[in-house]
């Protein structure tokens, strides 16, 4: 019996419409921040500590919305798109830690930068291929996200908090374009 080969983009074409990411203020002072996580083992504990750093260590005013994905293979909806562009200066998402959810986190990037909201993008290093499929599918070939280490589904929480301390600085880096 063959193997089967799934392609994580769905198999649809790509996106002709030219992509800009979002504008970028030079820091987070009072910055406004979402988390959406995407249900994988330890995503909420990293985002939710990145959110706390930049908020502590970044000047950011607060974590003001945090949302689940009721599916990590899936994109998230125009109206979810909308609600974080509407309430949050900036956007984290991921963790991308396997090949459909990296790819769902690139694509979720994609789009709120696209609805104006600076995003940071986390997916550990595994699976970068996939990552920029769908970032390239979503048309922004070459569109910026943060790695990590993988695996982040088995860290203890002391290392999850780790990873965030290593991550946070990055974090607010892509979100500001500093680090550029």
């Amino acid at each position: 019996m063959p193997n089967a080969i799934l392609d994580p983009t769905g198999g649809a074409s790509p996106v002709a419409a030219p992509f800009a990411p979002a504008p970028r203020k030079h820091d987070l002072a009072g910055a406004r921040i979402g988390l959406l996580e995407n249900t994988k083992q330890n995503a909420a504990l990293l985002l939710d500590e990145v959110g706390k750093l930049l908020v502590a260590e970044h000047g950011a005013a607060a974590v003001t919305l945090v949302r689940t994905k009721t599916a990590f293979a899936l994109p998230a909806s125009d109206e979810l798109v909308a609600e974080y562009a509407g309430e949050c200066d900036v956007v984290i998402t991921g963790v991308g830690d396997c090949g459909s959810c990296s790819a769902s986190a690139a694509a979720d990037g994609v789009a709120f930068e696209r609805a104006g909201l600076p995003a940071a993008v986390i997916c550990s290093d595994a699976f970068v291929a996939t990552a920029d499929a769908m970032a390239a599918l979503r048309g922004a070939p070459g569109y910026r996200y943060l790695t990590t280490p993988h695996p982040v589904a088995i860290l203890t929480p002391d290392q999850v908090r780790e990873r965030a301390a290593q991550l946070a600085g990055e974090v607010a880096g892509l979100l500001t374009g500093s680090g550029a």
